[in-house]
């Protein structure tokens, strides 16, 4: 069974920076895409950013601008995601996923299957 569990979400400043992490169990992490999504309050949830399973390619949502950076250590299946420049509209729950199948290039069209418990970030002005 695939276990997702987030850390590193608390309430920061406007411009500050923060690191959350996914520590991953019950899959071979270094074989599967992985992902970050985010929801805020009233809203749909929104794909933020997703990496290869290889680390080699990422994709990051419209919004990110060179902000965030998502990255994988294998060798401790851990994900995390470096969030910098932070803004208030970057207030939301943030959730890290994993692809339905191995070997996938993570994309914001990928079948992630399995979730974190979701962490909250909250950025005030």
């Amino acid at each position: 069974q695939v276990q997702l569990v987030q850390s590193g979400g608390r309430l920061v400043q406007a411009g500050g920076s923060l690191r959350l992490s996914c520590a991953a169990s019950g899959l071979t992490f270094s074989s599967y895409a992985m992902g970050w999504f985010r929801q805020a309050p009233g809203k749909g949830r929104e794909f933020v950013a997703a990496i290869a399973w290889s680390g080699d390619t990422t994709h990051y949502g419209d919004f990110v601008k060179g902000r965030f950076t998502i990255s994988r250590d294998n060798a401790r299946s851990v994900l995390y995601l470096e969030m910098n420049s932070l803004k208030p509209e970057d207030t939301a729950v943030y959730y890290c996923a994993a692809d339905r199948l191995p070997y996938g290039l993570g994309s914001p069209s990928t079948g992630f299957a399995s979730w974190g418990q979701g962490t909250q970030v909250t950025v005030s002005s």
